[in-house]
């Protein structure tokens, strides 16, 4: 950053949610005052004096945390609070609807960003929109740094890293496995789903987005070889037992094929990727792969069509600011496995790379993932050739975040397989 001389190395905007408040537990807890200058930011000055002093009766050094006032209806607010920082780090959703002001406000006061987005329209949006801003003030603006889509982008890139290395070659495919995990929802995760599905059913260029499996790609950039999410239950080719389609995919996949266009397509213009839920073998597999499949095609059918959508939001999914218990987050658990094919000169190989954790993955594990993403921001600490832009974590941050993340406690690792390559 040209301005390194700020009052804050980092704010946590949105601290009285529930993703930023457990951001800024994690924090408070891993980190001293002498090591970070930490604030906390968001509307609402009383409640966030209460995280203030919930997180001071945590930890004593920490019992006067600096708190900063804004709103997304007041970009001159989040302007004052970019130029005051070295980087936001941001929970507040629906982006669609309040992110793109602060989005702006970081790059005008060329300050670094990171968040947890899973909204695939958005980010198309401010690619389209920023990207070129983003890279002439040399801002990075990091977007899904927590459950979406560290494991897949970060573990593929992990892979392809170490298959160069060690084979001189990278992979010319990667299968993402989201294997055993348990997990819970809160109402501003329900909120950002709802508005990617509200758009798709008016904007043709969310539309567009959603069905283009390069849609995240630069411009001109938008096509290619791979054909996409996996439609229904299917063998797979590596591990020889049925999958059925990740609810995740549509984020996860185009975040990776992103990360390889924006780092000058190391892993080949020819690269695929896709992203499975794996269900077992034998009839018993197929049978599950097909009941999951019929599952999500019922949901997402669901959340397509505007009034069972509405009637969701209202009398099923939680609201905005509510989310799971700490017995909740404390006992959930996630794997994210990825195994990269690809042929040296003395024949085929497979790659594999794993991150889990026993913690909801979307809450306690994400706010740790986000905080260190933030971390590795603040301390300038990545591999990436990329000044700025709007970036993914593979790209954006890099093989450094992985230390990070075992220093926090995820279990991060890649190796050879240990099966040979189909």
């Amino acid at each position: 950053m040209s301005n390194t001389d700020r009052q804050h190395d980092l704010v946590v905007w949105g601290a009285t949610g529930v993703a930023g408040r457990l951001v800024a537990e994690y924090l408070t807890a891993q980190y001293t005052p002498d090591q970070l200058s930490l604030a906390l930011g968001g509307r609402s000055e009383s409640r966030l004096q209460e995280v203030q002093t919930a997180l001071g009766k945590r930890r004593s050094a920490w019992d006067d945390i600096p708190i900063v006032l804004g709103d997304a209806t007041e970009p001159e607010s989040l302007h004052a609070i970019a130029e005051d920082t070295r980087v936001v780090c941001t929970t507040v959703g629906p982006y669609t609807t309040y992110g793109t002001p602060l989005v702006e406000a970081c790059i005008a006061a060329e300050t670094d960003y990171c968040d947890l987005t899973g909204e695939v329209n958005w980010v198309r949006e401010m690619i389209d929109r920023y990207h070129d801003d983003a890279v002439e003030a040399g801002t990075r603006i990091v977007h899904s740094c927590g459950f979406d889509s560290i494991p897949s982008d970060l573990g593929t890139k992990l892979v392809q890293s170490f298959a160069i290395d060690e084979f001189g070659t990278p992979c010319d495919m990667a299968h993402i496995y989201l294997e055993d995990s348990r997990g819970s929802v809160s109402g501003g995760t329900m909120a950002s789903a709802i508005e990617v599905f509200r758009a798709a059913s008016t904007d043709p260029l969310a539309q567009q987005t959603l069905r283009n499996p390069y849609s995240l790609a630069p411009k001109g950039e938008r096509d290619g070889v791979d054909p996409g999410a996996q439609s229904g239950p299917k063998k797979d080719l590596l591990r020889s037992v049925w999958t059925a389609p990740s609810p995740m995919a549509m984020m996860n996949e185009r975040v990776v094929r992103r990360s390889n266009a924006l780092l000058g397509y190391p892993w080949g213009r020819e690269f695929e990727c896709t992203e499975v839920l794996p269900l077992g073998d034998g009839l018993g597999g197929l049978a599950r792969a097909t009941a999951v499949w019929a599952g999500i095609t019922v949901a997402t059918a669901g959340m397509a069509f505007g009034p069972t959508r509405e009637g969701l939001r209202r009398f099923v999914f939680p609201e905005p600011g509510e989310g799971p218990t700490r017995e909740q987050i404390e006992n959930g658990y996630f794997t994210v496995r990825v195994l990269g094919r690809g042929t040296a000169t003395d024949g085929p190989f497979v790659v594999e790379s794993q991150i889990s954790v026993d913690w909801d993955p979307g809450y306690g594990a994400t706010a740790r993932m986000l905080s260190e993403a933030a971390m590795c921001l603040v301390r300038d600490q990545t591999d990436s050739p990329l000044a700025g832009g709007i970036l993914t974590p593979a790209s954006g941050i890099g093989d450094p975040l992985a230390d990070r993340l075992r220093q926090a406690g995820l279990d991060v690792k890649v190796d050879v397989w240990d099966r040979p390559p189909a």
